[in-house]
Parts: C-alpha cells; structure tokens; sequence
C-alpha cells in the first residue's frame, strides 16, 4: 500500500540517516524528507538514496534556491519541498526531474506553484489553516490538485483532514527528533501508518 504521507527528518545526521529511513520505510512510510537546515544535510540524502534505492523516495526540505535544487538533485534527491512559493525554485526543480512540493498558505499561492509546474501543494503551516481553510481553497483549485497539510496535522486528526479533502501529510517532530533512536522511531511510524491506514478507511 502507497500511503501519502512524508516523514521529515529534521535534524538527522548522517550515521543514523540509513538506520531512520530503513525504519521508517519498513513501518510503510515511504517518502522520505531530510530538511537542509539539518546537519550535512547531502551526505544524509545520498546515503540513503544509496540504501533505500527501490524501497523510498528520498527529498529534501527547506529547500530555498535553485542552487540548492541542483545539490539535491546531483546528491540523488527524488523531491523538493520548499517551506514558501517560489516560481523559479518550482521550475528548477522540474528542469531536473524531481517532485515539487512548495509550501502555499493563500489561494495567490496555490495558483502561482501550480502554474510553475509544482506536483503538490504543501498547506503550511496546516495548524494555522485549519480543515476548513482547505475546504475554502479547495473550493476555487483545480480538479485533481494534490493538497498536503504539514505542520499540526497528524495521527489523531488524520480523519478530520480527509473530510476536509486533505490528499497526505507531511510527519515532523511527531515521528522524528534529533536524538531520537531507531527504535522510537519504529513506534511512532507504526502508529501513525495505524492511525492514517485507519482513517482512510473511514472516508
């Protein structure tokens, strides 16, 4: 089962990186974020698109220029989330061939990513938003626009979120802290997987 869900691995180091991802891929989480802001950030992606090859998708976030698109992408980088709209990084990103996740919060936003070529929409922060907020711009997007609430969205509102037409959701410090071992992790993907597994389900 493809679920649509993206762990963020914000602050993940690089000697821990495969041990994470392999986790969090073998709870059913198989999208996989290291945020650039983390500590050597490349080294951590491309160990793990080296690991995982065929099992994940591996990205990075906080993704802010064109320049760091193209890291990512010669480090083996298969999306960019970025936490803002930014046209030229939307357009790099698929100049390189890799998923484009910009982060929207206003309906300028949404129409501005979208006419970049942006794959999915990331609602950030979705605490702030609200399920109804999605319901107000879902109202005026494009049939088959794909939404992602990140930030405030997780486990036990799963189900709300879909109600409102939430199409996945981005797992920060819910799934993954620094610090954090393997076997948390474990735990806490397996729950949220249980959780998301549920509430699709019921929609």
């Amino acid at each position: 089962m493809t679920r649509n869900l993206i762990a963020i691995l914000r602050g993940v180091r690089p000697e821990e990186a495969v041990e994470i991802a392999t986790t969090i891929a073998e709870a059913g989480i198989t999208r996989i974020e290291v945020p650039l802001n983390s500590p050597d950030p490349l080294d951590s992606i491309a160990r793990m698109a080296a690991a995982l090859a065929g099992r994940a998708e591996i990205g990075a976030g906080t993704v802010l220029t064109e320049a760091e698109v193209d890291a990512v992408a010669d480090a083996g980088g298969q999306f960019i989330v970025s936490p803002n709209c930014v046209p030229a990084v939307i357009r790099r990103t698929k100049a390189r061939g890799l998923g484009s996740y910009p982060g929207v919060f206003t309906a300028s936003e949404c129409f501005a990513a979208l006419d970049a070529g942006a794959d999915a929409l990331k609602l950030f922060p979705a605490e702030v938003l609200e399920p109804r907020g999605l319901k107000a711009l879902r109202a005026v997007m494009p049939s088959g626009t794909l939404m992602l609430a990140v930030g405030g969205a997780g486990a036990s509102n799963f189900g709300e979120w879909m109600a409102a037409s939430a199409d996945g959701f981005g797992l920060g410090s819910a799934l993954y802290k620094a610090g954090r071992g393997a076997s948390q992790v474990r735990r806490a993907a397996e729950d949220i997987v249980a959780a998301y597994d549920a509430a699709s389900k019921g929609q």
